[in-house]
């Protein structure tokens, strides 16, 4: 005898109510968080891909930063050798134009104030640090007036040491940078302690404040070649610095596109599909109510 039941059929309109849900609401956390999946595990055979290029991003991220961080100390050591640069220029002007004219109104007033200049220059900080004192924490020039320049060796003047910082700005490749106190400043400082030992300048030079003067002239454009040296090396690790930092960001973008591509859901396709998943789910909630209103007995009348 042929048995005449709707639960076999109810029980399977279910089963396929559950399954419209669940694929809905994957959609919908897709839509939320325009992820493919809730977790690398979900991602199956792309998992360990994807896991690797999460590492190559931080990665290239750190030498990117690394290197825009020497990049700003760079830009610091440039702007005071460049200060440097222009003191002595400056500096040079007034004494050429005093040997030249025999009158050095004002000399000894831009002399004090080139030396003050100097000293700042060298003793500069970032942070509370020093800019040129190496691995040292105090300021590494330490004469604090022209006057104490005078009969000072190098030796006494400078307290800085010889160590310069290194930096990992890329796979294997180790940036040194840094400059010192001693390497900039020891040939201004012979001129300096020329211009304090030859003594107070009126507005007339003696003979003997000129030739100390043309003396001090020479040992200006000596120093002047030496500090250009300095900051045309450290222009070049400013340019090296900010080629290996693009190239950084350019292999993080590419790493970071196939992160996407393997776990950023499409989200105009996500939406079809959230249309399509409602239009089934509502069907199947239509077709589970007419069954479950069908009755026997409504034939048996």
């Amino acid at each position: 005898m042929t048995r005449i039941a709707t639960i076999p059929l109810q029980r399977t309109m279910a089963g396929a109510i559950q399954q419209a849900q669940q694929k809905l609401a994957v959609s919908q956390t897709q839509l939320a968080t325009g992820k493919k999946a809730p977790n690398f595990a979900a991602l199956g055979t792309q998992a360990v891909r994807n896991l690797s290029a999460h590492s190559l991003v931080a990665r290239e991220k750190a030498h990117s930063d690394v290197a825009a961080q020497v990049g700003t100390t760079l830009s610091l050591y440039d702007s005071n050798i460049s200060g440097l640069d222009t003191l002595g220029t400056d500096l040079r002007q007034s004494i050429l134009s005093a040997v030249g004219t025999g009158n050095s109104p004002g000399l000894q007033d831009a002399i004090n104030v080139a030396f003050d200049q100097f000293r700042a220059i060298l003793n500069a900080s970032s942070g509370g640090a020093p800019l040129f004192a190496g691995s040292q924490s105090t300021p590494p020039f330490t004469p604090e007036t022209l006057a104490d320049t005078a009969g000072l060796e190098p030796e006494a003047a400078f307290t800085n040491d010889g160590v310069r910082a290194s930096a990992r700005v890329g796979d294997n490749i180790d940036v040194e940078y840094g400059v010192t106190a001693s390497a900039l400043g020891t040939d201004m400082l012979a001129a300096f302690r020329t211009l304090a030992e030859m003594g107070a300048v009126g507005d007339t030079p003696t003979a003997e404040q000129t030739q100390a003067l043309r003396t001090a002239l020479g040992q200006i454009d000596g120093a002047m070649g030496g500090i250009r040296n300095i900051n045309a090396e450290n222009g070049r690790k400013q340019t090296q610095l900010e080629t290996l930092g693009t190239r950084a960001d350019q292999r993080g973008l590419v790493y970071q596109d196939i992160i996407s591509r393997n776990e950023d859901a499409d989200l105009g396709q996500v939406a079809i599909d959230l249309a399509q998943q409602k239009a089934v789910l509502e069907a199947s909630y239509s077709v589970f109510g007419q069954l479950s209103g069908l009755s026997l007995v409504n034939y048996l009348r």
